[in-house]
């Protein structure tokens, strides 16, 4: 039986625009399960960003609930959300940001130092872990401007689980990316999600949804389709990929 990561109820996100509200988000219900590979799918202007920042906490909703912990982080305070983003949630974007003058390394493990829970050799030892799994041990004293994007991704990756969060947040997350790099950064989200991380993904991309454990498809800001998967396996891709594509051209996408 799955349990629940994180909730929303009646979740609705507007702008004021030229006098008028333009509703982005409207009555979402949503529930997100421990260990899903959950992904966002939508055709531009759809909502999707927007839901992934409210769910997280990085954009406020109009209206509506986000429950994690049996808290409505949606009334949280902004020093609440930090600790969140700082202990639970994790953060890959299409664009990396990561710090430019500090190592691979130190990137990573600047956000270690913040969460008080841990010791900094506890961090250290966990940060050579995960430069060791991302395959980046031997540049990690290379400034992010002295690796390759897809080099960059993987530290802001392993930047993002350095604490250990129960949920990870990622928005287009290969969207910047060429085809080899995009692979290997999709490889490693997988083999993430199936050593039992939590993953909400938003993405455009055809290779990045066929990584789902869950497919939701966003319209007007309202979900109007919801695909569960097995787990990915490389040799059953092909099969994936033809039922990804007929339940998105259901989709109309």
């Amino acid at each position: 039986m799955k349990h629940s990561i994180l909730s929303a109820n009646g979740l609705c996100k507007s702008f004021a625009h030229n006098g008028g509200q333009v509703h982005v988000l409207s009555q979402v219900d949503l529930e997100l399960y421990e260990r899903d590979f959950t992904v966002i799918m939508g055709a531009s202007g759809s909502g999707k960003s927007t839901l992934l920042y409210a769910l997280s906490g990085m954009d406020q909703a109009t209206a509506g609930q986000v429950m994690y912990g049996g808290e409505n982080i949606v009334d949280a305070v902004e020093k609440r959300l930090a600790s969140l983003r700082h202990s639970d949630f994790g953060f890959i974007f299409q664009q990396m940001h990561l710090v430019s003058n500090l190592s691979l390394l130190e990137n990573i493990v600047v956000p270690g130092y913040l969460n008080k829970k841990v010791s900094v050799n506890q961090v250290k030892a966990r940060a050579e872990e995960l430069l060791q799994m991302m395959g980046l041990s031997h540049i990690k004293s290379h400034l992010p401007s002295q690796v390759s994007g897809g080099e960059q991704q993987r530290c802001a990756i392993a930047r993002a689980v350095i604490n250990n969060p129960k949920l990870l947040f990622a928005d287009e997350p290969t969207g910047a990316l060429n085809r080899k790099n995009t692979t290997e950064v999709l490889n490693l989200l997988t083999d993430l999600n199936q050593s039992g991380q939590s993953i909400l993904m938003v993405t455009h991309d055809i290779r990045a949804a066929l990584r789902a454990t869950r497919l939701l498809y966003l319209e007007d800001g309202k979900i109007v389709g919801d695909l569960p998967l097995p787990d990915y396996s490389l040799e059953e891709e092909k099969s994936r990929e033809a039922q990804v594509n007929a339940w998105l051209s259901a989709m109309e996408w």
